[in-house]
């Protein structure tokens, strides 16, 4: 099983704290999963949502497809994600009592046929905790650098 990932939300890792993923299929209409393969795909500001025991992404981006003229898409419009019951029950509750939001982390193909989002149960991290972060990966940066200094010195 093959996987190819098109859309990652890199601003997710940055500001919040990801406690738990879970995989789900997501509807798209045919225009969209063309420009999906196309690799035009936008999650940075995108979120997750439960309304009436349904899983919706909300703010994505998926550019309309060039060669579909005008019977194309709406490149924001909500699309609908699939899950078993239990777990959207399962996120609904987390969501609803522990201050967690669910955020998609990338959009992927998988056997380069169903069209996947990589969600995940998080909390948000304030401004200390990102600083932080930061602070953690320029240090093991430091040591990479180091480290590779040296190799090359031996």
């Amino acid at each position: 099983m093959k996987s190819r990932t098109v859309a990652t939300n890199r601003k997710a890792r940055h500001d919040y704290f990801i406690d738990e993923t879970y995989e789900a299929g997501i509807v798209l209409t045919g225009t969209e999963i063309k420009s999906a393969r196309a690799g035009r795909v936008n999650l940075r500001d995108s979120y997750v949502q439960v309304k009436n025991g349904e899983l919706w992404l909300i703010d994505t981006h998926i550019a309309p497809y060039k060669q579909a003229g005008r019977g194309s898409h709406e490149p924001k419009r909500p699309r609908k994600l699939l899950m078993h019951r239990r777990e959207i029950n399962r996120l609904q509750g987390k969501v609803q009592e522990k201050g967690y939001t669910i955020v998609p982390l990338r959009l992927y193909l998988k056997d380069n046929k169903w069209a996947k989002v990589e969600i995940a149960l998080a909390r948000g991290k304030k401004l200390y905790d990102k600083r932080q972060t930061i602070r953690k990966r320029d240090a093991q940066r430091e040591v990479e650098r180091a480290l590779a200094r040296r190799r090359k010195g031996l």
